[in-house]
């Protein structure tokens, strides 16, 4: 058994936010070092005090590998909503949003490490995540985009992507395109992005589609629907 270690600002803090996602403290100390032992079935993280950390700078990582991610990302979101009023998917501490069929996601604790979980049988490039293995250049942007957003928690440069890729006068795949809409559409919910959300909604709504395309369509836009509400 390999058990990380992984560096805390206030242990009390730490605990709180583990607990909120069905950590068990097993150990915990404060001399001759401030230490504590946790554990969740067959997870086990350890913290110790570090003073000076600034957990906006902070770069610890470690990897779990779990038989499988949507139930358990459920459940972590569940909990982090009782604990913090909603689900925190921005600053610290966070939890990255979830796809259907989706092999990972990340938790970043109070103090900035990320905890990254793992389904056991993940391939080494998840790109289901993404929603097109299209090598057009929206479906190049939609995959670049998903690993920023998915893997990298960052959601920003995700958008800045999707943004460049529909700005250019192009013809598109009409579903393609509403495809790649959808996906900008959670990133201004999440970003906070009201007047942007409104008109890329309009924008879906306003393309030329099939009723067959939209059916198509509508999973990812529940999603998002399902996301929005999870923030109010």
């Amino acid at each position: 058994m390999t058990i990380p270690v992984l560096p805390c600002v206030s242990l009390p803090e730490t605990l709180a936010f583990y607990g909120a996602l069905g950590f068990e403290v097993t150990h915990q100390q404060t001399a001759p070092n401030v230490y504590a032992a946790t554990r969740r079935g067959e997870v086990h993280l350890h913290f110790m005090g570090l003073k000076g950390l600034d957990p906006r700078q902070a770069y610890s990582t470690c990897l779990v590998i779990v038989p499988e991610v949507e139930r358990l990302h459920e459940t972590f979101a569940e909990g982090l909503r009782r604990a913090y009023g909603k689900l925190p998917i921005s600053g610290l501490p966070r939890i990255s949003r979830m796809k259907k069929g989706q092999s990972r996601f990340t938790v970043v604790d109070v103090a900035g490490n990320s905890v990254i979980f793992i389904r056991r049988d993940a391939p080494d490039d998840d790109e289901g995540a993404a929603g097109s293995r299209s090598d057009s250049r929206l479906g190049k942007a939609l995959r670049a985009a998903a690993r920023l957003r998915d893997f990298k928690n960052d959601d920003a440069a995700a958008a800045k992507v999707l943004d460049v890729a529909l700005a250019r006068k192009e013809p598109d795949d009409p579903l393609e395109r509403a495809r790649a809409l959808a996906a900008r559409l959670e990133l201004a919910v999440a970003l906070g992005e009201q007047a942007r959300a409104r008109a890329l909604r309009d924008e879906i709504g306003e393309a030329p589609l099939s009723d067959e395309a939209r059916a198509l369509l509508r999973p990812q836009l529940d999603a998002v629907d399902a996301f929005e509400r999870s923030q109010r």
